[in-house]
């Protein structure tokens, strides 16, 4: 019997507002809670669903779920995404590099990202175009445009369409990459060097990528700031173990230009605003908390200090926690479907009480996991989600 008595958009929005649904909301298919594209091949030829396969993100090769595998998995969540500059050329491209074919793909800060088409999993930075750049250079770069127009064309449109047309919450593709962008262009070594060495140089790129994100939102929020449910920004700041670099370094670098934009982009919506970062960044929550964000992405329940009762039980009255569903690395690509049944039962019971809880596996499916334990993800999710009954 179905028990749900709320809309898809209702249920997400009580929980993000940590009151409690009639079940747990569940997501699928964003940047950080997708599918790669083998896995979802093996999911739909498993469920007997014919689709062909779009890709949505062409760096870590993500399917687009179609309507069909969403409504499956009660997926309570429809993504909307800005485009890129009218002007940018953009397009996969093929060369010969090294006895091998490439797959390269230059994105609007000049960074090549290739895939070898013998292992066409992902792709991965090759060109860092400010390697050996001087504070001179970071001055004199072609920056991308953030509000160039070209890049929210239909974006309205498609906005509504999802708000006034289905029962779905609005959310965003993935935005606000500051941090991150930095050391794409510099390359990671360089950048942590530069992190210990030459602030002033990281001070200065990232006011470059902090400028085309406030850019960005201030077109973004003049078209959908009013539609749009969830707002996904993000930069990974720690590893399995801990952080990625000191934290001081955050707190007086990266800290000022994330909380600035949080602060403008909560100055023009209402929209609750996630913050993805990967690993064991339990000791960044007060700091994310102070920067204005709402929710917590992908809580990687297998990192250092990322226990799921800790995190509920110190910050589970402030801030929601999207993900975190089932240990992703250890159990959900090698266990039997039984034992994801386990796992998602068990972290459900912990994380779901008085709402602050949106249900999705700790970042994409990957290639390799077996069929039978995605659908047992999503189906345990609809059965153990409810609050009552």
């Amino acid at each position: 019997m179905n028990r749900e008595t709320m809309t898809s958009r209702e249920r997400v929005l009580a929980a993000l507002n940590h009151t409690e649904p009639d079940r747990v909301p569940i997501d699928f298919g964003g940047n950080q809670t997708g599918i790669h594209k083998f896995a979802y091949e093996a999911v739909l030829q498993h469920l007997g669903i014919n689709d062909e396969t779009v890709i949505m993100d062409a760096v870590q090769q993500l399917a687009r779920p179609c309507e069909k595998l969403l409504e499956r998995f009660h997926v309570d969540t429809r993504y909307i995404a800005a485009g890129a500059a009218s002007d940018w050329k953009g397009g996969i491209v093929q060369e010969e590099r090294d006895g091998r074919l490439w797959h390269d793909l230059v994105d609007e800060f000049g960074v090549r990202w290739s895939m070898p088409d013998d292992q066409p999993f992902f792709m991965d930075i090759t060109h860092h175009p400010l390697a050996q750049a001087s504070i001179h250079d970071i001055r004199e770069y072609p920056f991308p445009k953030g509000d160039d127009p070209g890049r929210f064309e239909g974006l309205r449109d498609r906005a509504l369409q999802i708000k006034n047309e289905t029962p779905y919450a609005v959310i965003s593709g993935i935005c606000g990459v500051v941090y991150e962008t930095c050391w794409y262009m510099r390359g990671l070594e360089n950048w942590f060097m530069d992190l210990m060495a030459n602030p002033a140089f990281c001070e200065a790129l990232l006011d470059q990528t902090l400028k085309f994100w406030l850019d960005w939102f201030r077109v973004f929020l003049d078209e959908v700031g009013d539609v749009v449910d969830v707002i996904m920004i993000g930069d990974d700041l720690a590893g399995q173990n801990g952080p990625l670099f000191h934290p001081g370094i955050y707190t007086d670098l990266v800290k000022p230009r994330h909380k600035r934009l949080v602060q403008y982009i909560k100055s023009r919506t209402d929209a609750k605003v996630w913050y993805h970062t990967c690993g064991a960044c339990a000791g960044y929550i007060p700091d994310l908390l102070d920067n204005g964000i709402d929710v917590l992405n992908p809580v990687q329940i297998s990192a250092a200090g990322m226990d799921p009762a800790d995190l509920k039980a110190q910050y589970g009255k402030s801030l929601s926690f999207w993900g975190g569903a089932i240990d992703a690395q250890h159990v959900l690509p090698v266990s039997s479907p039984e034992e994801v049944r386990h796992a998602v039962r068990c972290n459900m019971k912990i994380l779901k009480p008085g709402g602050g809880f949106v249900f999705n596996n700790v970042h994409n499916i990957q290639a390799g996991v077996p069929p039978e334990n995605i659908v047992a993800l999503y189906d345990a999710a609809f059965e153990y989600g409810f609050y009552s009954g």
